[in-house]
């Protein structure tokens, strides 16, 4: 026996709102067309649904427990409205973002940690990538988003890029380097000490060419490669090698006191910290969401960096506008 979900709905909120008229106010239904639903219902079960001459209504045995699968589908609606309406607003959902590994373990991390705090009803769902791949995901709808440093040229067709960071390269060390004490600091300083490779792939490993170039060398003493970021500041903090970073990367570390900036001005790259997606297609209010806490973020935190770049006594005064 098939029984219309809205017969069972109509007659559990009448049970518990302790009448017809209660019942059809609360589901947003008239008063007559409820106690239609309500006589259709027990025409086609064939039995009673109320006690009769009882005030206020009092459910039969079998009214009792339609009444519960009512409920459950009244329950099971609202969630479903609920879900809807989380879905539109974007509190409810599931973000896909793909990053670099170092920004997103440095800085990315931590702001998705404030968004899903903030937001108990989205998920999100990280993986590291370079551009290479993340453009290629990007373009299967694998992602919604990209977390990247790019160059304008790097941009190919149908894809959108929000700038969230200047480009700001650094040569990194622990703080009791012996180069840190040493003034001036000259280009064949950087030979005297072995280095760390970056992750291969990562744009980072162009600038440590660029970094080679202006000081006239072809090759530098690579000691350790292929580590993740915090592999990366372990090894710093342990020896006397230096590393290329990304400025923010060290500000992030910067409570823990172990890595710091060697004040050596070394050449920029010409690229940004930025948010990369698709253009020309549907996009999930809950990633358009999570992508403009990222962007609010940054927007906040350029200033406090720049202060704290400004901190740094550099070997060459670095102008004031000087990206990050």
């Amino acid at each position: 026996m098939k029984l219309n979900e809205r017969h069972l709905m109509q007659l559990a909120a009448v049970l518990d709102a302790g009448g017809v008229s209660e019942g059809a106010a609360m589901l947003g239904l008239t008063q007559p067309a409820v106690s239609r639903s309500l006589a259709m219902l027990e025409d086609r079960v064939g039995e009673p649904l109320f006690v009769k001459g009882r005030r206020p209504l009092q459910a039969t045995p079998l009214g009792m427990q339609l009444a519960v699968q009512g409920r459950t589908i009244i329950a099971a609606s609202r969630r479903a409205s609920d879900a809807v309406q989380g879905f539109v607003r974007g509190t409810k959902g599931v973000v896909r973002v793909a990053g670099v590994p170092f920004f997103m373990d440095a800085m990315i991390s931590q702001m998705i940690g404030e968004f899903l705090n903030q937001e108990p009803g989205v998920t999100v769902q990280q993986s590291y990538m370079n551009l290479p791949e993340m453009a290629a995901a990007l373009e299967a709808g694998q992602i919604d988003m990209g977390v990247v440093p790019i160059g304008v040229l790097d941009l190919g067709a149908g894809f959108e890029f929000t700038e969230i960071l200047p480009g700001r390269n650094i040569v990194a060390c622990r703080p009791g380097h012996p180069l840190m004490r040493k003034r001036p600091l000259e280009a064949q300083d950087l030979t005297t000490y072995p280095w760390v490779a970056p992750l291969p792939g990562s744009p980072l490993m162009s600038d440590l060419q660029m970094i080679l170039m202006s000081i006239g060398m072809s090759d530098l003493n690579i000691r350790y490669s292929g580590g993740s970021l915090m592999s990366v500041v372990n090894v710093l903090a342990e020896t006397d090698a230096l590393a290329v970073l990304p400025y923010s990367t060290v500000f992030a570390q910067r409570k823990e006191s172990r890595i710091t900036v060697l004040p050596y001005n070394i050449p920029q790259p010409n690229r940004s910290l930025g948010i990369l997606r698709r253009v020309n297609v549907a996009r999930a209010p809950a990633a358009e969401r999570f992508a403009g806490h990222i962007i609010g973020a940054f927007d906040n935190l350029k200033h406090v960096i720049r202060r704290h770049e400004r901190a740094v006594i550099w070997g060459a005064e670095a102008p004031a506008d000087q990206p990050l």
